[in-house]
């Protein structure tokens, strides 16, 4: 679909800003690598060929006797055992057998069988956010070769919690930002559009929303119906869309009485036609200011939250509770520089990115 004209003149403001512009580029690469974080760090190889056959552990549950083995659970593809019931067919060649020899299926043959030799191809990382590592030594364990940012104090893998938790946190601040927005500036525009009694009556609303002690809810909440994401989600958007209303019916109310509204209204065009084609692109300037500051405080609220215990559960991937290890493991300083770095890289970006919006989307502003 093709830009307007006015788009086309933002998207060229977009560009010239180099800092909103690069950042956009170095957050989309990263996010979009976060997407596929289960081809990047993972506990179960990306394709397995077994006697011939291609198979997908990420995507299907494979059992070890589908590899030869006893059990009937899914196969742990880091068991050397289980590694060698794929590289021999299932042939058990790397058990000892009876004369005490171990096996071996290197050339392609197990006591004068012919086999098809397996092979197994695996992520980057051989670890997801909550497998635990079965490496000796103490908990958190110091970055190495196997574990390039250590481990926290459950051994788990902290390169892979934060691929996966940035992507968590990506998306939890994407959902939350753009419904309690849309929300906000629905209310803010109907307000100050029909001032009044409308008016009036939203604001004591608000009024009496806003003193509602949020954190008290999710406690009670949480604590009825349990932690989850989408009841994260939602608790959020009901307490973060009163956020942009004041600004966006400061700014409804400024243009009500404009001449092109007044003009518009005496054509009979309707009223949602003049809020939203009309009077909200005029207004979207102060609302972009804010996006920032919303997006920053919903990040740092779902960190706060972690942090204190009432947030994600306890087995997602959860960059606050990653700050909260590295509290209360002072003397393994590699989790609180990685908390810090992926805050500090992540909040940057987001900001640098929204202020670039907010400046192509302003007429007053150029770039050389």
């Amino acid at each position: 679909m093709a830009l307007s004209p006015l788009n086309k003149r933002r998207w060229r403001n977009f560009k010239r800003n180099r800092r909103a512009f690069w950042s956009l580029i170095i957050f989309s690469v990263l996010f979009g690598l976060s997407l596929f974080a289960e081809f990047i760090a993972n506990d179960k190889p990306i394709l397995v060929s077994y006697r011939g056959e291609l198979r997908m552990p990420i995507f299907s549950f494979y059992p070890e006797t589908a590899f030869g083995g006893d059990f009937k659970t899914e196969a742990i593809y880091r068991d050397p055992e289980v590694e060698c019931l794929i590289v021999s067919g299932g042939l058990q060649a790397c058990w000892d057998d009876p004369e005490g020899v171990i096996v071996d299926a290197a050339d392609g043959q197990v006591n004068g069988i012919s086999i098809e030799k397996g092979w197994t191809i695996w992520p980057p990382i051989r670890a997801r956010f909550d497998t635990i590592s079965n490496a000796r030594g103490v908990a958190p364990s110091p970055p190495d070769d196997q574990h390039l940012l250590g481990t926290d104090d459950t051994k788990r893998d902290v390169l892979a919690r934060v691929i996966y938790g940035f992507r968590l946190s990506i998306l939890y601040t994407i959902i939350v930002t753009v419904c309690a927005s849309v929300l906000g500036i629905i209310a803010g525009a109907v307000q100050g559009y029909f001032g009044g009694w409308t008016d009036l009556i939203f604001q004591r609303v608000l009024e009496i929303w806003g003193s509602t002690p949020s954190l008290y809810i999710i406690i009670i909440l949480f604590a009825i119906l349990g932690r989850s994401f989408w009841l994260l989600v939602i608790i959020s958007i009901l307490f973060g869309w009163p956020a942009l209303t004041g600004l966006v019916r400061a700014e409804f109310l400024r243009a009500r009485n404009f001449e092109y509204v007044r003009a518009a209204r005496a054509l009979g065009v309707s009223n949602r036609t003049i809020m939203f084609r009309h009077m909200l692109p005029n207004a979207m300037v102060a609302t972009l200011t804010m996006l920032p500051f919303l997006i920053a405080g919903t990040i740092g609220a779902l960190a706060s939250l972690d942090f204190l215990g009432f947030g994600l559960p306890s087995s997602a991937p959860s960059l606050g509770e990653l700050t909260l290890q590295a509290k209360q493991n002072l003397q393994a300083p590699w989790l609180g520089f990685t908390a810090f770095l992926t805050y500090a890289v992540m909040l940057s970006l987001l900001v640098f990115i929204f202020e670039g919006v907010r400046d192509a989307f302003d007429p007053r502003k150029t770039f050389q």
